[in-house]
């Protein structure tokens, strides 16, 4: 007892520094890495983006457990959750909310009977060194790009769903690469654990892991 007494008063400091950190990671704010392309190009390989934990909960630190909800998703939040069908941390872009009637034909989306908007559908459109397509999705207020895939991948279509309360339907903006609702189901409320706005920092896997200054602290 007499060393974990003068353990403590010799490195009062430093545990107490990093029990804050903990908590703080733990309950506000942390960052995510991303090491696949599903939600390119808005979200690249190598990024780490920053997660608002008090986006939508107040949650007990080191737990799942919420104290105060703050808000609910929003339909274009980029949110960050703990999938229990998928077995991993994902992220993903909520695309329908609960009660949301959504359905997707040769990749245009609609939400309770109205396409989404989309802007470059054609064969015009930008591509990319792989030969997909970029498209720009009016997802409501918010202006974003998805990326196409050159070829047909099966998952450009599925028939009208209803989200079901305390749910949410979430798609990857790697559109034709994203193992999303349309793999994993809808995503229980309780699992999502922040909303992702920002890049930290990023590095170029391809590139000796050398850092992309262009992507530090870029929006989202």
């Amino acid at each position: 007892m007499s060393k974990i007494k003068q353990l403590w008063r010799d490195n009062r400091s430093i545990i107490l520094c990093l029990s804050l950190m903990f908590v703080f990671r733990s309950a506000v704010a942390d960052w995510n890495d991303v090491p696949t392309g599903s939600m390119q190009p808005t979200i690249q390989i190598g990024d780490r983006i920053l997660v608002n934990k008090m986006a939508y909960d107040l949650r007990l630190p080191f737990t799942t457990t919420s104290l105060i909800k703050r808000a609910d998703p929003k339909r274009g939040d980029i949110v960050i959750f703990a999938s229990e069908a998928a077995d991993n941390r994902l992220v993903k872009r909520v695309i329908g909310v609960p009660g949301d009637i959504v359905a997707m034909q040769h990749n245009v989306v609609s939400i309770n009977g109205e396409p989404l908007a989309y802007s470059g559908a054609d064969l015009t459109t930008d591509t990319t060194e792989d030969g997909s397509r970029l498209l720009t999705e009016q997802l409501g207020s918010i202006a974003h790009t998805v990326k196409l895939a050159p070829f047909a991948s099966g998952r450009d279509s599925f028939n009208a769903v209803k989200v079901p309360d305390g749910h949410y339907l979430v798609l990857g903006d790697n559109r034709d690469n994203s193992a999303d609702s349309r793999v994993i189901g809808f995503v229980p409320r309780h699992e999502i654990v922040g909303r992702a706005g920002k890049v930290l920092f990023s590095l170029d896997y391809d590139n000796y892991y050398l850092p992309r200054s262009e992507r530090f602290l870029a929006a989202l």
